[in-house]
């Protein structure tokens, strides 16, 4: 019994020290986002929100933040059909070229973003495209795109294909199957990766700095830019302002799809 508890001791100290670990610069930013100072510390030199309406009054961050919606939903819609489609594929038929494709899937894990982000540079910039907001949203989506067919391949490979065969039995075309029976079975793979595509160009910073220029920067550019010269309160304000658009991103997909289902398909 106390080898049992023992164990239960050891385990719960480390579990509590892998929380605080992961918890602390969150902490530490949230708290030092309401300083009353000018000078970013923590514990905050007193309670402010001062800083939380500099940002929301500041036209330059505002704009940025917006630039940034725009690039993540641009991905964001690129990576539905396109994901979707794919992970449906790869789960459900015998593909060419899979080993390919695989390995493709592989590319966030084992290419750094530079090399990506300068070839994507190279592209776009040999096709006139540079200095836009749409060509960051694509490229983006290229470097993410396999957590979409992640997600979307885990809720395909449990569609049992017996419900496909019984609406093609009874009469339905393929396209009538695939949006009546396909698509409704595989939506939690589909509403994961649509969010997760989302937070991850939400704050995508190699990729964005390499494409965009100044008149264009996106809200983490602005930021890096921010902190060569000084680091501010504000910028810890707009720190928790991202922290919130996770949140709600998580919230959302515990009500649509269940966390335990995310987990699953990771």
């Amino acid at each position: 019994m106390s080898g049992s508890r023992s164990k239960s001791i050891v385990l719960w100290t480390l579990v509590t020290i892998a929380l605080v670990t992961l918890s602390a610069p969150t902490i530490v930013v949230l708290g030092a986002s309401f300083t009353g100072g000018n000078i970013i510390t923590f514990p905050p030199d007193g309670l402010s929100l001062r800083w939380y309406a500099r940002i929301s009054q500041a036209a330059d961050l505002r704009n940025a933040f917006l630039r940034t919606l725009q690039v993540a939903t641009v991905c964001t819609m690129v990576a539905i059909p396109v994901g979707t489609l794919a992970g449906i594929a790869l789960a459900k038929y015998a593909v060419r070229f899979e080993k390919t494709i695989q390995i493709y899937l592989l590319l966030p894990f084992t290419i750094p973003l530079i090399g990506s982000g300068i070839g994507l540079m190279l592209i776009f910039g040999n096709a006139g495209i540079l200095g836009q907001l749409w060509p960051v949203g694509i490229a983006c989506c290229v470097i993410n795109l396999p957590f979409m067919i992640w997600a979307v391949t885990a809720s395909a490979t449990g569609l049992d294909p017996d419900l496909e065969l019984a609406a093609a039995n009874c009469g339905a075309p393929p396209l009538q199957v695939f949006f009546s029976v396909t698509l409704p079975a595989v939506m939690p793979g589909v509403i994961t990766g649509s969010l997760l595509m989302f937070i991850l160009a939400l704050n995508e910073f190699l990729v964005s700095l390499l494409l965009v220029d100044a008149r264009i920067v996106t809200l983490p550019v602005l930021i890096y830019n921010s902190i060569r010269s000084i680091i501010t309160p504000d910028l810890a304000a707009i720190s928790v302002v991202f922290i919130a658009c996770s949140g709600v991103a998580v919230f959302l997909l515990d009500r649509l799809v269940g966390l335990d289902i995310f987990l699953k398909s990771k």
